[in-house]
């Protein structure tokens, strides 16, 4: 059952000010951005031989704020989206921050920050109709020339048409771009290969909080359970064998391990190390099977 409205808005207020939320507030910098940086921090370069990949710039320390529930007006007092605006480039052709860039997962979290913050981001939404591969999906790797969509692009990108349409109730094409998209991955039951049935990888059943770009049933679930609250539909039968793997993972305790964090610097760690009960992914794991457990009701 869901909380009253006293109850969660006021445990929301306080992300700002205790815990990780104020500890990422008062990390931003005077002109709006984190590390120095879009999507890399400043001075990155990836010949130096850092492990893993960064996740301390602007794009990943909004996805956190925004994840967690940080009221926006936090951000919006400080001007935070003119801010970037005006100093933010992404570090691919030194694009506009809010113009986005050739990256699928990257415009989508742009798109879905972008609206969060009241930036106008409409012309990142059109660019997703406008590079969506026949497949029905997308790839982060069209610009090298793929023309077969990846189950973590086109994840990725399914959220950020997903908060788009959410937020404006959408426009045919997104709307119509959403659903090519999901059946992209309802056709392989969220892990299979349409070829052979067969896993397409063991990730798909590896569990990791913070997501970052990466794919696994888990995280495909929850965005389909959003997308039903948004849609006004039910689950898909055809997420029945995804849904076992996520149920399988629960432990008897009740809770779901941490598989193991993406490596890479971090301004602090937010969850457990592999092997330990993660409090997230404890709570995408229990609500995903409450609402597919009532869908028969």
């Amino acid at each position: 059952m869901a909380a009253p409205p006293e109850v969660w808005e006021s445990t929301r207020a306080r992300i700002a000010t205790e815990g990780f939320g104020a500890r990422l507030l008062a990390l931003q910098e005077p002109d709006g951005r984190w590390a120095g940086g879009a999507f890399f921090p400043a001075g990155f370069t990836p010949e130096a031989g850092e492990a893993g990949q960064p996740w301390t710039a602007t794009t990943w320390t909004l996805n956190s704020l925004r994840e967690w529930g940080l009221d926006a007006a936090v951000l919006r007092e400080r001007r935070t989206a003119e801010l970037l605006a005006e100093n933010c480039r992404w570090e691919y052709d030194d694009l506009p921050y809010w113009a986005g860039e050739v990256d699928c997962c990257i415009n989508a979290w742009t798109v879905a920050n972008g609206l969060w913050l009241g930036a106008d981001v409409t012309g990142i939404v059109s660019w997703f109709v406008d590079h969506q591969l026949p497949d029905g999906g997308w790839n982060c790797e069209w610009v090298e020339g793929s023309t077969r969509s990846s189950f973590h692009s086109t994840l990725n990108s399914l959220k950020g048409l997903l908060a788009y349409d959410a937020a404006t109730g959408g426009t045919e094409a997104t709307r119509a771009a959403r659903r090519s998209g999901e059946e992209y991955l309802l056709r392989r039951e969220l892990f299979r290969r349409l070829s052979t049935g067969e896993p397409v990888g063991p990730w798909v059943g590896r569990f990791a909080y913070p997501f970052r770009w990466s794919y696994d049933v888990l995280n495909a679930a929850e965005y389909f359970r959003q997308a039903s609250l948004v849609d006004g539909t039910a689950p898909d039968p055809r997420m029945a064998d995804a849904i076992a793997i996520v149920r399988a993972a629960r432990g008897p305790d009740g809770t779901w391990v941490q598989a193991g964090r993406h490596p890479g610097r971090v301004w602090f760690e937010v969850d457990v190390p592999a092997g330990e009960p993660s409090k997230w992914l404890t709570l995408f794991g229990t609500r995903v099977l409450a609402w597919w457990d009532q869908r028969d009701r």
